[in-house]
């Protein structure tokens, strides 16, 4: 099972972490993994590309696959708003996947 833990503080989307696999085929072919990846990383791209501070990433590969993204405390009032943006639509994105697939991908949202 792929967890998605959406962290916000504020009404804000301040963090998220993704842990596991899915487990319906082999590494590299597991559609589920690769629709969960193709979604946090496009959105992890876009927060580099658009924000003046880049957010802190960590990136484990493998049996323990993790996948965090923080961001700085101190964004400006419109890297913030960017950053919302980005992480809301991978936050749909992600639901998305979890309503279709609900025993591949599990979303928690922490307010």
């Amino acid at each position: 099972m792929i967890t998605v833990s959406m962290e916000y503080r504020g009404g804000h989307i301040a963090a998220f972490t993704i842990t596991g696999h899915a487990g319906q085929a082999a590494p590299g072919r597991d559609i589920y993994c690769a629709g969960v990846s193709a979604i946090a990383q496009t959105a992890v791209l876009g927060l580099a590309k658009h924000l003046a501070t880049v957010p802190q990433l960590q990136i484990i590969e493998g049996e323990n696959a993790l996948m965090e993204c923080i961001l700085p405390d101190d964004l400006s009032s419109d890297d913030q708003y960017k950053a919302q943006l980005i992480l809301s639509t991978m936050e749909a994105g992600l639901l998305s996947l979890e309503e279709a697939y609900p025993g591949y991908v599990k979303v928690r949202i922490r307010r």
